[in-house]
């Protein structure tokens, strides 16, 4: 009997960034050598729609997988798979990622998305396959981590399955990648090398934050690689491909301390620095001695989630765990000397009571930030606007929905280029947010960006550092932020990249 086969797609993220698309990967790793299928990266391909429907022409394939993260990413794959089911119906569509599981209703009421995996797909995704190819569509209810539409059009979203032991699971197909795209085009150069690898060695996050993407598909579960592992993996690509830089796309890398402890004395000899997302409060627990050993075995740079220095909004964000304001400082105070960076995420324009409360947060949080520079002159800091993630049930989900904010009804209203600014924190569309608040927001980070320009932006360095700096002093001293046309016409000139989540839209 003929068996289909399968194309995995990795729609285009931000700019375009050239990072190993980890996600597609460990779909194709979960039914590599059981069913035949092809990678399909619109980062790489210059027309991605013609490469897909080149496959689909030879009437081999049946199957179409698409990773879809929030943002730039809809920007394909929502008319790609549109066309897809207007040009071969029969094509069974399939969705897994943030946005697929965070906006399942809306994704599922679409009439050319057929299944949604909700969550990781390790198991979920090949026993999908096994039962669509025996056709036994009866078994497909007791499929966990799967959303779909049954005969009636009802949802059906299944029950979650536990998160698997990272280190049983299949290694990653990375030599089928390079059959298709050079691996050599992954290995990128940034602030942190010159050949710089993204990996990812757990799943999940221990914390419920109520503004996380991430909480309402792992629902506060973590697991992780074992440090020896992790290491073997890098070490190849270390052997084979040069590799000196890695960023660590974990939800938390540093949940688990003997793990990145015992990493850090695995690859301390290696000469490979590497970037990480924690949080303040669980890395405070480890101690001076930690801390000196991370930053000898590479440790250049920590991306942490501050949100904001007031402890109210931080019990109304649900942040858990035992961070505070006063506790972000000295966090702060604590890395100076020892040399790691710390990269601290400001959330402002949460809702509030009143404009005037919304408008005195956000002046709040701005002399926190300047209070943190002062502190730590090193620290970097990224603002993003408050968007609304769709955690119902929450009391901030039902907070925002009483102030008047809705997510689009209809699948393809995503499209919408104000929609897209919003999932990358950049247009909040919330009705408590006034202009004057945005702006004040937007100059102040133009003004901070410009007399502490990031140090992740290895372009900005010298005599273009010192006139940023320069020119933005007194707008800084003063905090008079308004129309910074100075600043911005030098950023534009010398196409700043300003501070963010490093591939935090790349999957």
């Amino acid at each position: 009997m003929k068996q289909n086969k399968i194309i995995i797609f990795n729609p285009r993220s931000a700019n375009g960034k050239h990072r190993i698309p980890n996600s597609i990967l460990q779909v194709g790793a979960s039914i590599y050598g059981k069913y035949e299928f092809v990678f399909v990266d619109g980062n790489l391909e210059p027309d991605p729609w013609n490469t897909i429907n080149s496959y689909f022409e030879t009437g081999d394939y049946t199957y179409f997988c698409c990773t879809v993260m929030p943002g730039p990413q809809l920007k394909q794959a929502i008319p790609f798979t549109k066309k897809i089911k207007e040009h071969y119906p029969s094509c069974i569509t399939i969705w897994g990622g943030y946005f697929a599981s965070n906006q399942f209703k809306v994704s599922i009421e679409a009439p050319f998305v057929d299944y949604i995996i909700n969550g990781p797909g390790d198991v979920a995704f090949p026993t999908l396959i096994d039962v669509l190819e025996s056709n036994q569509v009866s078994k497909i209810d007791s499929i966990k981590n799967l959303i779909y539409r049954n005969e009636t059009g009802e949802i059906i979203q299944t029950p979650k399955e536990s998160l698997l032991d990272q280190d049983s699971l299949p290694s990653l197909p990375y030599q089928h990648l390079n059959s298709f795209y050079s691996l050599e085009k992954y290995l990128s150069k940034t602030f942190l090398g010159n050949k710089t690898f993204s990996y990812h060695s757990s799943l999940g996050c221990p914390f419920t934050c109520s503004f996380c993407a991430v909480v309402p598909i792992y629902n506060g579960r973590w697991k992780a690689k074992s440090a020896q592992s992790v290491y073997n993996d890098i070490s190849f690509f270390k052997e084979n491909y040069g590799v000196d830089a890695i960023e660590f796309h974990d939800n938390n890398f540093f949940t688990s301390r003997k793990r990145v402890v015992e990493f850090s004395d695995l690859i301390k000899n290696d000469g490979i620095t590497w970037w990480g997302e924690g949080r303040i409060d669980t890395i405070d627990k480890y101690s001076d001695e930690d801390l000196q050993l991370m930053k000898e075995a590479g440790c250049k740079m920590i991306f942490l989630g501050a949100e904001t220095g007031n402890d109210e909004i931080l019990k109304q964000m649900n942040k858990g765990g035992t961070q505070t304001g006063e506790g972000i400082k000295k966090f702060a105070k604590r890395l100076y000397p020892i040399g790691i960076i710390p990269e601290f995420s400001f959330v402002l324009g949460m809702p509030a009571e009143t404009p005037e409360k919304v408008m005195a947060q956000i002046e709040w949080d701005i002399n926190f930030i300047k209070e943190i520079k002062e502190i730590n002159p090193d620290a970097e800091i990224i603002i993003y606007l408050y968007s609304p993630v769709a955690t119902e049930g929450s009391e901030l989900y039902e907070q925002i929905q009483k102030a008047g904010f809705k997510f689009p009804s209809k699948l393809e209203d995503w499209l919408d280029p104000t929609w897209e600014n919003f999932d990358l924190r950049k247009n909040p569309l919330t009705p408590w947010l006034t202009p004057p608040m945005v702006d004040k927001i937007m100059n102040f980070e133009t003004v901070l960006n410009g007399y502490y320009p990031t140090a992740s932006d290895f372009r900005i360095r010298g005599i273009k550092k010192s006139i940023l700096k320069s020119v933005s002093k007194i707008r800084y001293q003063t905090g008079f932020y308004k129309y910074p046309y100075e600043i911005k016409a030098l950023h534009k000139i010398w196409k700043y990249r300003q501070p963010e989540i490093e591939g935090f839209y790349s999957e």
